[in-house]
């Protein structure tokens, strides 16, 4: 007796070249969206971040036409007579002296003590930023120190974060007679005074593309300056070649420019940024 025939279509057997094509063609479709849409993410955190800037530099701005002083740094008494939280310690440089510069307890100061604190609670103290900051948990500033009640590792209720990465903080800090902001890897802030710095910064091609909008896109030159993520306004690591993954690559110079090599560290996270008051 014969066997039974059990012959397949060609259909049952296996994909047609058109089936196949067809597939191909949608998974094409699936990364190409994926990809846009990373695409479309990053550039919205970059335009985020650039709007925090001139946010943020508008609201120092009324702040100051409003309260005669800025934040942080309006005399002791002002302060108190505008309802906004002041310090109770003597006069001294960083505690609500009315110099005109955000400091730390001392002169140039970039300690999270004092009016570099102070700054970020007087803005929320008025309405002009996001959030409250500088009122909750260990984040409360010490009317008699300038310090915080305590560690503070939930650095948000500090530290507005910053639209391109959620692991940086916009910190202020003056130098050479100059407010800035800086934005930086802040992990913790101790009553010691001391940050902790985390090790994810801005990558340099996002750090760019917000100097480019803001400023001239060179890394040492105008209103914005690549700096490192090591500590507050330490210069960045700067790469004899790209392939050494850090935010610049030059000398050191003004013809430094930031690491934008596809594949040799233009997406590590190296950089961070220094942007002067306007």
């Amino acid at each position: 007796m014969p066997f039974p025939s059990y012959n397949k279509s060609s259909r049952e057997a296996g994909f047609t070249l058109l089936e196949l094509s067809i597939v191909l063609v949608v998974i094409a479709l699936i990364v190409g969206g994926v990809l846009v849409g990373q695409n479309l993410i990053k550039s919205a955190e970059i335009r985020g971040t650039v709007g925090q800037f001139e946010k943020y530099n508008s609201a120092v701005n009324t702040f100051r036409v409003k309260y005669g002083g800025l934040p942080g740094d309006i005399r002791k008494t002002e302060a108190a007579a505008f309802g906004l939280y002041s310090l109770v310690m003597a006069s001294a440089v960083g505690f609500g002296d009315g110099n005109g510069l955000i400091e730390g307890g001392n002169s140039g100061s970039a300690l999270p003590v004092g009016e570099t604190l102070l700054f970020w609670r007087h803005m929320s103290d008025a309405g002009l930023v996001d959030g409250a900051l500088g009122v909750v948990g260990n984040s409360i500033i010490v009317t008699g120190t300038g310090l915080v009640t305590g560690a503070v590792s939930n650095i948000s209720q500090s530290l507005p974060p910053t639209k391109v990465s959620a692991q940086n903080a916009f910190v202020v800090f003056s130098a050479n007679g100059f407010n800035y902001y800086t934005l930086v890897p802040i992990t913790a802030i101790d009553a010691t005074p001391a940050y902790t710095m985390g090790n994810t910064g801005i990558s340099p091609i996002a750090a760019y593309n917000i100097d480019a909008k803001i400023d001239d896109g060179n890394p040492n030159t105008g209103i914005i300056i690549a700096r490192g993520i090591t500590a507050i306004n330490i210069a960045p690591s700067v790469a004899i070649g790209p392939a050494l993954n850090t935010c610049t690559t030059g000398t050191g110079s003004a013809t430094d420019t930031y690491n934008r090599m596809l594949n040799l560290g233009q997406d590590d996270p190296s950089c961070g940024m220094r942007a002067r008051f306007q």
